[in-house]
């Protein structure tokens, strides 16, 4: 029997573990023989022993059951794949025997097993997106050095990348990490009990004012929902930063004396979060069919997400659509020299500005 629930964070950013108790009481209820129970949700070490106790605690009569956890290693958009051809399945069992009923389970695959017992199985999906999110902490940090020393981060990230010790996956500097894993793990990673009791303090989990740790408010504006907020705490170059402020107060952009004095109005277009956007972001937020749309007539252009469809974009035709060819690359998608060339003002992360001519 597997548990496979989600584990959302509380205020405080403790897991909230009710959904994973309501799925054990209702086993112990209904258990009528033995049974292996095996948690697959992201929980705090310690809940395999909780699940048990909720198990005997609602069984109608004792039954013999074990509890093993094996964490999911799913990536976002990849779910299928991830599934089918893991880079490790980890099972942490109570006893050989007992992990034997999932080796045979996976054998098909014929991916890494690693046999733990049940506290390391649970530790390991922390610790592993906890280190991930150190990447992007670090990379986005080394970002901010390069900007202030003119160097170029794309070529710093290339250069340390491939150290076989570090690899270039989650190097990429960007907008902080986001989406509905990293936050709320490393969150819960802090409030673990050994945690707590050793005061961690890895820079990645205790300093949430950390460059990587800063992330729009909620993972929809990560993905366009709101393209000139939520710049990563300061990631934007100080200029464009000033020119969103007087613009969202109304005020006139600097360097062109001409403009009518308007209040922000945000066009938003994203090829996959747009449904889910529009029940969470305000009535002042438009969203348009394409790119190109939500460009026509914009004072700056903010892009937030890699999509592919971003990457091949024309950007000549999307510089004729803009009234003032501004764009701020919130994810380095494309080359400064090219950006260039084809007479933008374009700002990136950890890279030299392209400035007005």
């Amino acid at each position: 029997m597997f548990i496979a629930v989600g584990t959302p964070p509380k205020e405080s950013g403790e897991t909230d573990l009710s959904h994973v108790e309501g799925v054990a009481a209702e086993i112990g209820r209904t258990m009528d023989r033995y049974k292996v129970v095996v948690n697959k949700s992201t929980v705090p070490v310690g809940t395999g022993e909780l699940v048990r106790e909720v198990i005997t605690r609602t069984q109608p009569r004792p039954i013999e059951f074990d509890v093993v956890s094996n964490p999911e290693f799913l990536r976002e958009g990849s779910a299928i794949e991830d599934t089918l051809r893991p880079d490790r399945i980890v099972i942490g069992a109570p006893t050989q025997q007992v992990a034997m009923t999932l080796v045979e389970l996976y054998a098909p695959l014929e991916r890494p097993m690693i046999i733990t017992d049940l506290p390391s199985a649970e530790v390991i999906k922390y610790a592993s997106n906890a280190f991930l999110a150190a990447k992007i902490s670090f990379i986005n940090a080394i970002a901010n050095v390069c900007e202030t020393a003119g160097a170029d981060v794309s070529q710093v990230m290339k250069g340390i990348g491939l150290d076989s010790r570090i690899g270039l996956a989650f190097l990429q500097p960007g907008l902080g990490y986001g989406g509905s894993c990293f936050p709320k793990d490393v969150d819960s990673l802090i409030h673990t009990r050994g945690a707590a009791r050793l005061r961690l303090q890895a820079p990645a989990l205790r300093r949430r004012d950390q460059p990587g740790a800063r992330r729009p408010p909620d993972r929809h504006d990560a993905q366009g929902a709101r393209p000139l907020r939520g710049q990563d705490g300061g990631r934007a170059r100080p200029r464009l930063q000033a020119e969103h402020r007087r613009h969202a107060r109304g005020q006139e952009p600097r360097g062109h004396p001409d403009a009518p004095c308007r209040r922000r109005h945000v066009r938003a277009y994203d090829p996959v979060a747009m449904d889910n956007a529009r029940a969470l972001v305000p009535e002042s937020v438009t969203f348009s069919d394409s790119a190109y749309a939500a460009a026509e007539g914009a004072d700056a252009v903010a892009l937030i997400t890699e999509w592919n469809e971003f990457k091949y974009l024309n950007l000549e035709r999307l510089r004729g659509l803009l009234r003032r060819p501004l764009i701020f690359d919130g994810r380095n998608l494309w080359e400064p020299e090219r950006m260039r060339r084809l007479g933008f003002e374009y700002y990136s992360i950890g890279r030299k500005p392209v400035l007005p001519a």
